[in-house]
């Protein structure tokens, strides 16, 4: 983690053309030092953060007040900070009854906040609380209501149930940030009491990067992928060396229970929906036998989404990988014992995460905790079954190999999409994919929940969304349709993104001849589809020339247009299975 100071040197000498975001910080003490580690924070990820600091303990002015400089600025995101500290004063300063409900009382704030009409559509980012153990009733407090204790235990336990509510509410869980790094360091009071600083400088990057982990991951900017070499890594030893029964695994004492332990952080991953890799030196076949064969191994096989074992080096292994499961090398982590090997990835996969292993395995788990590497804005039933889509993507790519003509393998997919409106039931994977499709995102607008909602129910908004199964099993949601009239002949394309799993399957013309089929019936005769570029969907540059739309030279943005009258249906191997 870099140093407040070397975050302040970063936002001095900042370097131009970075995309920008717009962040608005209020706080209930004094923030300015936050606010400079906050756009220190920023650079190292590659935005430069325009950011609104509100004055200081003007947290319930700027939300109440329409006409005030929050509301003026207009944020992407509002970073909310109402210290433990001042919650303590107020709790003083209140008679037991009063003190009994202060937790209802502040949550009936946040909420007010997640449903003032005004806030809705930006993303509000609320602190918890860290625990301040002020003994005044010792451990009996959690006997006592009326407790500063109780009082903040109920609070966040309260946060968290509002931010199921919410979906436009983003908790950061400071107080499990002080849990891992300890009070006396997240808290100086001698900084405290001359300034009304409650973060120490030491804890400001920590605080920071954790605002700045939940932003880009709203904005799509996550790891969705863990490569793990397996000697050392995985488990204690080398397989081919040491043999089965030699290699270190298991619950007892030992460095054996440390691996073990890892292995069960990694399943837990596997089971939130992060893809997990293998990319190992060795044979095959030795490789994989303590997965089939150990007593002792938490992880299996059909938890692996692919396996590379062979003598290839690291990179081209993670190479292939990549290939198949077609994601960003910034979406991936690799973690190898190894420190040569970690150096050969860094240097020759620009983009990836490589962490810097402690040399004791036991202290694997702790470092990797603190890295924070997984942080996600959303979460659906569906990603439990990721690791299941690439295995049997993997499938698919060994079957095309076998064919030389690609319509031929197109065809014996027997591929089948449902194409439906939004629904009660797909809108929570229609605001993940929004939130989280980069490469194959026309335009990389954002929608929440609420938005999504709010567009099912316009009906001059054409909603479409595709689903995409075949022989060797369902994809699940995959694609995404907007259109918005521009006027009485005309659409808009106003969203147009698409999972990457389904590339060169013709999923692109399916998705036009369906739109045009709509176009048709609503009675419009052209359709508008704009290119916004981002570092990261330069794949789709050429996608509406190549799908037959004409560039209109006079626009402002890359916009192209398409003639709906004229429109022939273009070829695709898709079967249509349509819903309300």
């Amino acid at each position: 983690m870099l140093s407040f100071q070397e975050l302040k040197k970063s936002v001095k000498h900042m370097p131009a053309g970075l995309p920008q975001t717009k962040v608005a910080l209020v706080g209930d003490t004094a923030t300015q030092f936050l606010a400079t580690a906050i756009k220190g924070i920023s650079i190292e990820r590659g935005y430069q953060t325009d950011l609104f600091e509100a004055e200081y303990n003007q947290v319930e002015r700027q939300f109440l007040d329409p006409t005030s400089e929050l509301y003026e600025f207009d944020a992407d995101f509002i970073v909310v900070f109402q210290s433990t500290h001042k919650l303590g004063e107020q709790h003083s300063a209140l008679n037991q009854e009063q003190q009994s409900t202060l937790a209802d009382d502040r949550l009936a704030f946040v909420s007010s906040l997640c449903e003032n009409p005004a806030l809705t559509n930006k993303k509000i980012i609320y602190f918890d609380y860290p625990e301040i153990e002020d003994t005044v009733f010792g451990s009996y407090a959690t006997k006592v209501t009326s407790s500063l204790t109780y009082q903040v235990r109920k609070l966040n336990m309260g946060l968290m149930d509002l931010s199921q509510q919410y979906a436009n509410l983003f908790i950061c869980d400071i107080a499990g940030l002080q849990n891992k790094l300890g009070r006396d360091f997240m808290f100086a009071p001698n900084v405290y009491v001359s300034t009304e600083m409650v973060l120490s400088i030491d804890a400001l990057p920590y605080v920071a990067s954790r605002v700045m982990d939940i932003i880009c991951a709203i904005k799509g900017q996550f790891k969705k992928c863990l490569i793990l070499d397996l000697d050392n890594t995985v488990w204690g030893g080398v397989i081919g060396d040491d043999g089965l029964e030699g290699i270190q695994l298991g619950h007892g004492l030992g460095i054996g229970k440390a691996f073990t332990e890892f292995q069960m952080w990694v399943k837990k991953l596997k089971q939130r929906g992060i893809i997990i890799c293998v990319a190992s030196k060795n044979n095959e076949e030795t490789a994989k036998e303590p997965f089939e064969k150990h007593p002792d191994m938490v992880l299996k096989l059909e938890d692996i989404a692919v396996f590379q074992a062979n003598w290839e080096t690291k990179v081209d292994n993670i190479r292939t990988i990549q290939s198949i499961l077609n994601i960003g090398f910034d979406s991936m982590v690799f973690l190898d014992d190894n420190p040569f090997e970690r150096n050969m990835v860094r240097e020759n996969i620009p983009g990836i995460t490589v962490p810097e292993l402690p040399v004791d395995p036991g202290d694997y788990l702790e470092y990797l905790y603190s890295l924070n590497l997984f942080e996600t804005a959303s979460y659906s039933n569906a990603d439990k079954d990721r690791t299941k889509q690439y295995q049997v993507e993997a499938k698919r790519v060994s079957l095309q190999k076998t064919f030389s003509n690609e319509a031929d393998f197109l065809k014996s997919l027997d591929m089948v999409s449902v194409v439906s409106g939004f629904t009660k039931f797909n809108t929570p994977r229609v605001a993940q994919l929004s939130q989280r499709s980069n490469q194959f995102n026309l335009r990389t607008i954002r929608y929440t929940e609420a938005d999504i909602e709010a567009l099912a129910q316009d009906p001059k908004v054409i909603d479409l969304s595709f689903t995409l199964e075949d022989k060797f099993g369902d994809n699940g949601l995959i694609a995404v349709i907007i259109m918005k009239p521009q006027d009485a002949e005309t659409l808009f394309v106003d969203t147009w993104f698409m999972s990457c799993r389904v590339l060169k399957r013709g999923m692109e013309n399916f998705t036009l001849n369906t739109m045009v089929e709509r176009a048709k019936a609503a009675g419009y005769k052209r359709i508008i589809g704009e290119y916004l570029p981002t570092p990261k969907n330069k794949m789709v540059e050429q996608h509406y020339p190549g799908l037959g739309f004409t560039k209109i030279e006079d626009a402002a943005t890359a916009q192209y247009e398409l003639d709906v009258v004229a429109y022939q249906p273009r070829e695709c191997y898709i079967t249509k299975s349509e819903t309300a």
